[in-house]
């Protein structure tokens, strides 16, 4: 576990490449993530005074419940997702939702201690390919 920064809060919003690579039939989600992302450079400046420091993380396309339950994604599609990240991902696959958690602890950790009002794009550099 990363050590915290002693006397200095962290907030971790987390939007989504969403904010800045929309998916067709999602305009709301894609402009509510967009909305999250953009909170994290003001927010840093005016938390200055509280020496809280914000950042806002930006996961790819991740498989958790919320494709299944939420979306009523069929298996047959989730599969054809993975394979289609996969395929786009120099890495050849999804995010999987550890390794974001693990991203929001270093941002939340002593290792990030001057890092403020960023985000973190992490999808394995499918938006930026």
């Amino acid at each position: 576990m990363l050590p915290l920064v002693k006397d200095v809060a962290s907030l971790v919003l987390t939007a989504s490449i969403c904010a800045n690579n929309g998916m067709a039939d999602l305009s709301l989600y894609n402009a509510s993530k967009a909305v999250v992302r953009s909170f994290a450079q003001p927010w840093a400046d005016d938390l200055r005074d509280r020496k809280t420091r914000v950042n806002a993380l930006s996961p790819g396309i991740t498989f958790t419940s919320l494709l299944e339950n939420g979306f009523r994604v069929s298996n047959a599609e989730i599969e054809a997702l993975k394979e289609n990240i996969g395929g786009k991902a120099p890495l050849g696959r999804m995010v999987e939702p550890n390794e974001i958690a693990t991203a929001a602890l270093f941002l939340a950790s002593a290792d990030a201690k001057y890092v403020n009002g960023i985000e973190m794009t992490f999808d394995g550099s499918v938006s930026q390919i």
